[in-house]
């Protein structure tokens, strides 16, 4: 049994999960371990037993833990000898240790086991349940009080219980039983029971069950017991696994039906107003989740439909805590079948008003960010199995038992603990990606980190190198669900390059690293198709220009729907599908695809579009809904796929299977880029390639659930001509959804514009540089590692670039030099810096201020200032100046008429973008 604790209210803020400005503060930063969860994730040194633990209870900052062992050992890697622990141990709620408290719990004949233990209201008696005959010697019958200060058995508590007892419940006079036996002290008790506090005497109360009780919990105002088991009737009622009793007399006060049969109740808690159930189940259509209901009228308020059995349930201040090893939140609408979550929070009510009912259930509330790990373990195998909470020196514990042998991946076995401060875990890193489609913005996006106990993260977006951040965002993520966020600069210049980097910070300070620099160069003018992609509404944008696993960025201007690759598909492919620098991602047609990051649904209006290059002749999906990420969908529709023979088809489900497809030689596989489209609104269903139409079909509905979009790759079983391979082996690029039908004309519209001309960006680095030092006239400065500028005493720094031909048909539309400034204190000058043609011969080796070059007279550009801080700073140059020496050796210069110094890493530097650099944007003429 878990004992209840008081509900307080807590404010939970939810908020977006990107923002826009210009380099502010956009959202307030998190304050704490994310409300309403009270305790952290991290595992705190503990004492393990060496078999499992099936209960739990605490009293006086001391905690009890009882279960199916003989010793317990320190924590891996700390010092202390094994100690004997004979089926029960006490330890400190603080350091985990072992108290002096020592009691053996034994048996004539077979395995002694403690299942059950509870403490009575004033915490001076400890009562335990289970399967024994003995407490250090002292003849019990599978119940024992235990005199808490003493830590001695009371002799004279013995009520007989033949059987195995599983749970306990305990009031201010009466101790109530529930397990295996069908006789308490000689007459008929079947499985439920009740006996005198503290003489154990049995008491009238009859609530005999048929089959084994699992769970007991008296209500807080004292009147009803709370049932919980296998069984189907208690006392004539029908009523399975869950029931409600006079806690006097154990009259059936309430029945349930709606439980599965082949479920059952292990736990049982209650707070202020509710009270939960924790069920387990085997077999197909089990009921493995949690219960929320009310101690009005013991009406149920929500139902948990996860899959992964629940073994224990505990609420606290608003939350509800739970150990079970769920793998499938389908049916909440949460993680799809897979990987097990060993704990997990969520809330015991909902904020607003609940949601309507879904098959006849209402979801249950959201779940939180806390996520501990475990592993399967002893026994069962099914990981944690007690919990209970206890409070010493102002700090309170979260202390865990079970069969698990690992705890956030390191050995652990039997018992861990949490608490409520001292959160030292930081946030995974920041996935980062940036993108540009016309002057004056730059979209930054990052798939969002995953903290175990901080569901809200503050993300700082740094530029250039600064030390300083232009932007802090704060946005939500869960351990299954990390979601795109993103923010806009709108500071920046057509035709310059700009660096971003990303970090998240917990409510504790704890501070990720640095994402990997993620680059962009403006372009000089709008970008023809991704501009219409999304001036057209996409929701889902993939431009496969990522150059980070697993990360696919989401570059519609709204949707925050990214990508997360499987089995790393090939990166940057080249070239890419439509016109410019765009990438496109490589699939083998085997085990690679991208799905999307968080679980939505898709209304009745909807299209899907990609481009595609393949000679494959095993065919596969191209692109398609289905309600699982990793494994194989169940459900799954709204696609198109490419048959063995290169035919493309379009499908829905809206009871049977409904397709479009090419025709019978209207064949794909080619090894040519082609363009797809597939439309589902009022009008119908229509396939688009290469800007004409193949087919329509009077389809205007879909089936709708909860799911995920796949690329390159899900199943296909039971759909017509299906291909040899679910994967397709191939590029993909440019893929998009829309929340609409196209038209006809948009599609072609986006074919034809994957053909327009698009600017081309060189990054031309620095092959030479220099500077010149008046105050050490005679000195050559070329293998300096750093350039300075001065107007007085002058410091001159010279910049050899071999410059490109402008690419056919184009012309130079814009040019910026690029520079870093260094790390050394007052790096950065108040002064203008100009930036001059050389007119003059020099060499890094040779050149000194004795000799320095003749410079141009006339200025290509200028920095007005440079601030402090190393960060990489960008002016733009005259293209007319520069387009007439374009394909050969060109020289600059940094000056300035200044008395404070500029200093700048050269190309020598090691650092990080350390060499200087003209960005070269060319364009059609």
């Amino acid at each position: 049994m878990r004992r209840s604790r008081g509900l307080t209210a807590a404010l939970v803020l939810s908020l977006a999960g990107a923002g826009t400005g210009i380099g502010l503060v956009l959202m307030p930063e998190a304050s704490a371990i994310t409300p309403p969860v009270a305790f952290t994730a991290d595992e705190l040194p503990t004492w393990q037993p060496n078999g499992i633990v099936f209960a739990m209870a605490q009293a006086n900052g001391t905690v009890f833990a009882g279960g199916t062992f003989s010793a317990v050992r320190p924590p891996d890697g700390t010092s202390g000898a094994e100690q004997e622990a004979v089926n029960f141990v006490a330890l400190d709620a603080a350091t985990g240790k072992p108290t002096s408290c020592k009691l053996a719990f034994t048996i004539g004949d077979g395995s002694a086991t403690v299942r059950a233990l509870a403490v009575s209201k004033d915490k001076k008696t400890l009562y335990a349940g289970g399967y024994f005959g003995a407490v250090n010697g002292t003849p019990v019958s599978s119940v024992a009080a235990i005199d808490i200060e003493s830590c001695t058995p009371k002799a004279s508590f013995h009520p007989g219980f033949p059987a195995t007892v599983r749970d306990l419940a305990v009031t201010d006079d009466t101790l109530y039983a529930a397990g295996d036996f069908g006789t308490v002290e000689g007459q008929t008790r079947e499985r439920f029971a009740a006996v005198d506090a503290g003489s154990g005497a049995l008491k009238p109360f009859v609530a005999n069950a048929d089959e084994p009780g699992r769970a007991i919990e008296i209500t807080p105002d004292g009147k009803n017991a709370l049932l919980g088991g296998d069984f189907f009737s208690v006392n004539g009622s029908n009523t399975h696994a869950l029931a409600v009793v006079n806690a006097t007399t154990g009259a059936v006060a309430k029945t349930y039906s709606n439980i599965p049969s082949n479920s059952v109740v292990k736990d049982i808690a209650t707070d202020s107003t509710g009270f939960y159930t924790g069920n387990e189940g085997s077999g197909g259509g089990v009921f493995d989740g949690r219960i929320g209901l009310r101690l009005s009228d013991f009406s149920e308020k929500w139902r948990d439909r996860c899959l992964g059995a629940t073994q224990a349930v505990l609420p606290y201040d608003g939350v509800l805590y739970s150990s079970s090893h769920a793998h499938d939140c389908s049916l909440e609408g949460q993680f799809p079948d897979g990987k097990r979550n060993f704990f997990n929070a969520q809330l015991t009510d909902y904020e607003g008003a609940s949601p309507a009912p879904v098959d006849g259930f209402v979801r249950s509330p959201r779940k939180l960010g806390w996520h501990p790990t475990a592993n399967d373990g002893l026994g069962e195998g099914i990981g944690p199995r007690a919990m209970t909470i206890a409070e010493k020196g102002d700090v309170k514990y979260m202390w865990a038992g079970g069969e698990f042998t690992a705890i956030n991946g390191k050995p652990q076995q039997a018992l861990t603990r949490f608490a409520s401060t001292g959160d030292v875990g930081a946030p995974t890193t920041p996935v980062a990606s940036a993108g540009s489609v016309k002057p004056g913005e730059v979209q930054v996006r990052w798939r969002t980190s995953y903290d175990a106990d901080d569901s809200k993260l503050t993300y700082r977006i740094y530029r250039n190198g600064s030390a300083s951040p232009i932007a802090t965002v704060a946005a939500e993520s869960l351990e299954w669900e990390r979601p795109q966020a993103s923010w806009n600069d709108t500071t920046v210049k057509a035709g310059q390059s700009y660096t971003y980097r990303v970090t998240a910070t917990d409510a504790a300070g704890n501070t990720s690293a640095l994402s990997a620099t993620a680059s962009v160069t403006v372009p000089s003018s709008v970008q023809a198709y991704p501009n219409q992609v999304r001036a057209d509404g996409a929701n889902l944008y993939w431009r496969y220009d990522d150059t980070v696993s697993p990360y696919v960025a989401d570059s519609s201007e709204s949707g925050n729907t990214s990508g997360i690759q499987l089995n790393a598909p090939a990166l940057r492919q080249t070239p890419g599908a439509i016109s410019g620098a765009s990438t496109a991602m490589g699939f083998n047609g085997t085990s690679q695809q991208v799905y999307s990051d968080h679980r939505q649904t898709v209304g009745s209006a909807f299209s899907v579009e990609t481009w595609f290059k393949t000679n494959t002749t095993r065919g596969g999906k191209l692109i398609g809904f289905g309600n699982n990420t990793t494994r194989n969908s169940g459900t799954y529709d709204k696609q198109i796929y490419m048959t063995n023979t290169g035919r493309l088809v379009f499908g829905v489900y809206n009871g049977s299977t409904r397709t479009v497809s090419t025709g019978l030689f209207d064949t794909y596989n080619d090894n040519k880029w082609h363009h797809v489209v597939g439309t589902l609104g009022a009008g119908g269903m229509e396939l688009i390639v290469d800007g004409q139409s193949k087919g329509t079909l009077n389809v205007t509905s879909a089936i709708s659930y909860e799911g995920y979009w796949h690329v390159g790759g899900d199943n296909l079983g039971s759909w017509p001509t299906k291909p040899t391979s679910n994967f397709f082996a191939g590029q993909i690029d440019e893929t998009a959804v829309y929340p609409k039908a196209l038209t006809a004309a948009q599609a072609k519209n986006h074919y034809d514009l994957a053909k327009a001309p698009s600017d081309t960006v060189s990054k031309v680095s620095a092959t030479e540089d220099t500077y010149i030092n008046q105050g050490a006239p005679s000195a050559a400065n070329g293998a300096s590692t750093s350039l300075a500028v001065r107007g007085t005493s002058a410091y001159e720094t010279y910049l050899r670039f071999n410059l490109p031909a402008a690419p056919a048909g184009q012309v130079l539309k814009s040019a910026a030099l690029q520079i870093k400034t260094s790390t050394q204190a007052s790096a950065g000058t108040a002064d203008k810096v100009s930036v001059v043609p050389v007119t003059g011969a020099w060499s890094g080796a040779s050149t000194t201020f004795n000799n320095k070059p003749t410079l141009g007279t006339t200025p290509l550009g200028a920095f007005a200032s440079v601030p402090d801080g190393s960060a990489i700073q960008s002016t733009p140059l005259d293209t007319a100046a520069l387009s007439p020496v374009l394909g050969s050796s060109y020289s600059l210069a940094l000056t300035s008429t200044g008395t404070d110094p500029l200093w700048i890493w050269s190309m020598e530097s090691t650092a990080a973008d350390a060499a200087p650099q003209l960005v070269l944007t060319f364009g059609p003429k």
